[in-house]
């Protein structure tokens, strides 16, 4: 059953971290880019402050991508938002990015387990359950995050998952071993599979469909790799830069924009 957050036509463009290759990361400018483009999904990191406000930050520490230091979550939010990204650039929190954009879906990777509570209490006031997939590395934070949604919402596989998709691979498409799998995943409430490149071959995307998964590729920059994987039959690319997948799928006649509004 299509899930409301992957009721979109295929295939799915998403702006990964907004956008970086066309502004800083996970900041209001690439964000608000991918969406003048006409992306309908954007992707972002979510991260704890001190005080508990979430945060679309990717790295632990603040060194890469601001002037200050240290673990983001030791800071208070006062001072997280006095902070600037590439130097110019405010940290956007979860609960704003949510509401600026009601008709946008957001791909969010919990960073953090202060984070996981927060992201719920954002979800209860917002209401945005449908129009987010909750991601992580970590299969506890996604385990702890299904426990406190007082409502289904699209999760990925966690990587023991992806790990069974692959060690699977070679089962029977209708067999029992796919069922089983199959039921597992639905009652886990993931409903996506997002992957890095070298992983999604073909027999992997094949496979993934028959067990009920959409298959997203991460992070594809490069045209050629773009086009390879769109061949293959992925179900999702994100991307830096959001410029170029956007004309591809122009060009394939696959680009299916935002309704503006």
């Amino acid at each position: 059953m299509r899930v409301p957050f992957l009721d979109y036509p295929r295939p799915i463009a998403l702006a990964h971290r907004g956008g970086g290759a066309h502004a800083p990361e996970n900041s209001w400018t690439a964000f608000e880019h991918a969406v003048g483009l006409g992306y309908a999904y954007l992707e972002t990191d979510a991260r704890a402050t001190s005080d508990g406000m979430l945060m679309a930050f990717h790295d632990r520490t603040l060194d890469r991508v601001t002037d200050a230091s240290g673990p983001i979550n030791a800071l208070p939010y006062r001072e997280v938002k006095a902070l600037r990204v590439g130097g110019s650039e405010p940290i956007p929190r979860i609960e704003d990015l949510l509401g600026a954009w009601p008709d946008v879906r957001f791909n969010i990777d919990l960073k953090d387990e202060p984070g996981i509570p927060l992201l719920a209490d954002v979800l209860h006031r917002t209401g945005a359950w449908d129009r987010v997939c909750v991601t992580s590395f970590s299969g506890s934070r996604l385990r702890t995050a299904r426990g406190l949604f007082e409502r289904p919402v699209c999760m990925t596989t966690s990587p023991a998952a992806i790990a069974a998709v692959r060690c699977a691979i070679s089962a029977t498409p209708h067999g029992p071993q796919t069922r089983l799998l199959a039921g597992r995943f639905s009652r886990s409430q993931m409903r996506c599979t997002q992957v890095p490149g070298r992983v999604a071959t073909g027999s992997f995307i094949r496979r993934a469909h028959a067990l009920g998964l959409d298959v997203h590729v991460w992070t594809i920059n490069d045209r050629a790799a773009m086009t390879r994987f769109l061949d293959l039959g992925a179900d999702g690319i994100f991307t830096d830069d959001i410029e170029t997948l956007r004309d591809l799928l122009i060009e394939r006649g696959q680009w299916h924009p935002r309704a503006a509004g």
